[in-house]
């Protein structure tokens, strides 16, 4: 039962060349940072990520994607990541947009084993009748577009049909966990940790807190380890790095106290 691996390279060691992955994080919150490092070391290419955002420039998936090592990514937002935005227009990677309450449930549902569901954000859009930009040509044109989707009626409402994600790894960072990969997030970093590492084949967690089974009250549980493959227990000083999206600072006038 103890899902505790040494070392960040031994957690992601297994990762392939192609794979599928859906990694945690809303902004730089709750970013499996450390566990990205590693993949990066390890070398793996032509990755399939899911994940909210790409990252930022020189940070998080962003240290993936700067080395081409990123071929699709599933999202709900660009961000302020400028390379991202680089080789989507390009036409040197596949992005796939989708809502960010659909994309939350696609994961949730993938990793609860229901195969599609219906919603109704994007009746009436591109995003239910097809046509969105998955990849561009380098000419500008679009090489690829998305398909349309069954929209369906339901009590004089329609409704979009969307499929349900699963994928062959998960990276996540959680606050607290035991060695039973019970896991407990913090705040923003609860938005789409959880969903990610349901969504999972083998979800990798690391941890800001080691703890040993029974310490987590039950209730306090926000993602039980049956979800949960590895845990990957963080030094002080991992556990502490933080960055900070945008930096932004007060300037206090010439005459005010203190200054």
């Amino acid at each position: 039962m103890d899902k505790t691996v040494a070392t960040a390279a031994a957690a992601v060691a297994d990762i392939g060349d192609g794979a599928s992955l859906a990694v945690g994080g809303f902004g730089l919150s709750g970013v499996p940072d450390v566990l990205i490092e590693a993949l990066f070391d390890q070398g793996a290419r032509e990755l399939s990520v899911v994940s909210n955002n790409c990252g930022v420039d020189g940070g998080g998936l962003g240290i993936l994607l700067a080395a081409g090592r990123i071929t699709r990514v599933t999202g709900s937002y660009v961000g302020e990541n400028k390379e991202f935005a680089r080789r989507y227009l390009s036409g040197e990677l596949e992005l796939e947009l989708t809502p960010q309450g659909t994309l939350a449930e696609r994961l949730r549902a993938g990793g609860a084993g229901i195969p599609a569901f219906f919603t109704p954000a994007g009746v009436g859009t591109q995003v239910a009748e097809g046509g969105l930009p998955w990849r561009y040509a380098a000419d500008g044109s679009v090489a690829v577009a998305s398909p349309a989707k069954e929209v369906r009626e339901f009590d004089g409402v329609e409704y979009v049909l969307e499929r349900g994600i699963r994928t062959d790894f998960a990276l996540v960072r959680a606050w607290k966990g035991d060695r039973h990969g019970n896991l407990v997030f913090r705040r923003a970093s609860r938005n789409f940790n959880p969903l990610a590492a349901m969504a999972g084949r083998v979800a990798i967690a690391e941890v800001e807190q080691l703890v040993e089974p029974g310490e987590i009250e039950p209730d306090a549980v926000h993602l039980p380890g049956v979800f949960v493959k590895r845990v990957l227990a963080l030094t002080p000083e991992q556990a502490a790095a933080k960055g900070i999206e945008k930096r932004t600072v007060t300037v206090r006038e010439a005459g005010e106290a203190g200054a």
